[in-house]
């Protein structure tokens, strides 16, 4: 098994953290209001991770997080990812998830038909979004629920967070005023 390392850095969102080894990242953890809460939700998922200074493809990672949390559009398509552990069916719905491109939104019955599933999957692929070890890196906020709707997010603020990241996407998910006003009668 290969040694975890981690980084704990603040964005304009709040404290991040990037958990990675030889083969790629394999933990990030969205902002929180501190760096103590940052760790300690990474350190749960990892604990034998060692803190270390991130190698260069580490800190492009981080940079573009701060990037993103700052409003720039960002595209974490490419970033290697060490998923191991992961069963194949949840690894095809992380690909499927990864090809969300920003400021898009997709539901989690989409995502089970285009992996060739029925509708009953849907389920499967919202408890991989839940189970998403490398939240905005694999875009499960862009991932929503049947109509439109937001759906979960078991990330730090819940529903409130995906919003927030939807949001800085320029996703609007009220719906649009309507076009005609009322006669009034």
């Amino acid at each position: 098994m290969t040694a975890h390392r981690y980084a704990i850095f603040e964005t304009a969102g709040g404290f991040c953290g990037i958990a990675w080894n030889d083969v790629g990242i394999t933990r990030f953890q969205l902002p929180t209001k501190s760096q103590d809460s940052t760790e300690k939700l990474l350190l749960r998922r990892i604990p034998a991770a060692q803190p270390a200074a991130p190698p260069a493809e580490i800190q492009e990672a981080i940079a573009n997080v701060k990037r993103y949390f700052s409003g720039e559009t960002v595209d974490f398509s490419t970033v290697k990812l060490d998923l191991e552990g992961q069963d194949d069916f949840f690894r095809d719905i992380y690909a499927a998830a990864r090809r969300v491109g920003y400021g898009r939104t997709t539901t989690y019955g989409t995502i089970a038909k285009e992996l060739g599933k029925g509708p009953e999957a849907a389920r499967d692929v919202g408890q991989a979004m839940a189970k998403n070890p490398v939240a905005l890196i694999i875009p499960c906020h862009r991932v929503l629920a049947a109509g439109g709707k937001l759906g979960g997010f078991s990330a730090p603020g819940g529903s409130t967070s995906k919003a927030r990241m939807l949001e800085l996407e320029g996703v609007r998910l009220t719906p649009p005023e309507p076009a005609q006003q009322s006669l009034g009668f």
